[in-house]
């Protein structure tokens, strides 16, 4: 069963495990499949699989017991965090979610400049030239996430990567194509400025420069969100 590209791999994968709980196919109390069968049968990668149970132990769906495998939580936890989706159509909820993770990726990215390594400089290169590779906006969201997951794994902190592994998927597939639609800019044009904004962020961050790595974490951050609410004057002060 292949999937197609419209969302991310992981964020597909995540909502077919989440409706297989739902409809009792994956029995809760019961371990998931293994990953190599979900590789086999969903026909994506280690990473995806692992990102994708991540995703799940974050929302309180599953819980993983080292060397054994996943299993399917007994019950939900009522205090797990979660955003409604659908209501991030509506522009001032996407806002409010820019605004959650400016706050939370601006400190990441501080941290990551204070602890990273060259396996996590490395990624977010590849990241960056993934991003400046793409003909249109919607190809840049994969490359986006994997950069800031490498922001976020290179903070050494392991909640950043948690919490990351959640919003991430929610919200930047939502806040790329929100913020394209309402940018009067030409792709190439959005594509090279999304671009370098991510390159300050990276060039902060190989300089081992917390203060700068923040400010342009939330230059960028905040940019996406003037983009969103004053579409015109953003528009017109980049051209």
């Amino acid at each position: 069963m292949g999937f197609g590209k419209r969302e991310t791999l992981t964020s597909q994968l995540v909502r077919e495990i989440t409706d297989r709980i739902e409809k009792g196919l994956y029995p809760r109390g019961l371990q998931l499949p293994t990953e190599k069968d979900l590789i086999d049968e969903f026909g994506v990668s280690r990473t995806v699989v692992r990102e994708a149970i991540a995703n799940l132990r974050a929302n309180g769906l599953v819980a993983t017991r080292q060397g054994i495998g996943a299993f399917v939580q007994q019950s939900t936890a009522p205090s797990a965090f979660r955003i409604d989706q659908q209501s991030l159509s509506v522009i001032e909820d996407v806002v409010k979610a820019l605004e959650l993770r400016i706050a939370i990726e601006s400190e990441a990215a501080a941290l990551a400049a204070m602890r990273r390594d060259a396996e996590d400089l490395e990624a977010m290169r590849e990241a960056c030239a993934q991003m400046e590779a793409g003909l249109d906006p919607t190809d840049t969201i994969a490359a986006d996430l994997g950069f800031h997951r490498a922001v976020a794994r290179a903070t050494r902190n392991e909640h950043f990567l948690k919490i990351f592994n959640y919003l991430g998927e929610v919200l930047i597939p939502r806040t790329r194509l929100a913020t394209h639609r309402f940018d009067a800019a030409q792709p190439s044009q959005y594509i090279a400025r999304i671009g370098a904004e991510h390159r300050r962020i990276l060039s902060a961050i190989e300089a081992s420069d917390p203060d700068g790595a923040r400010a342009g974490m939330r230059m960028h951050l905040g940019g996406s969100r003037e983009r969103l609410l004053h579409p015109k004057q953003t528009s017109a002060a980049n051209s």
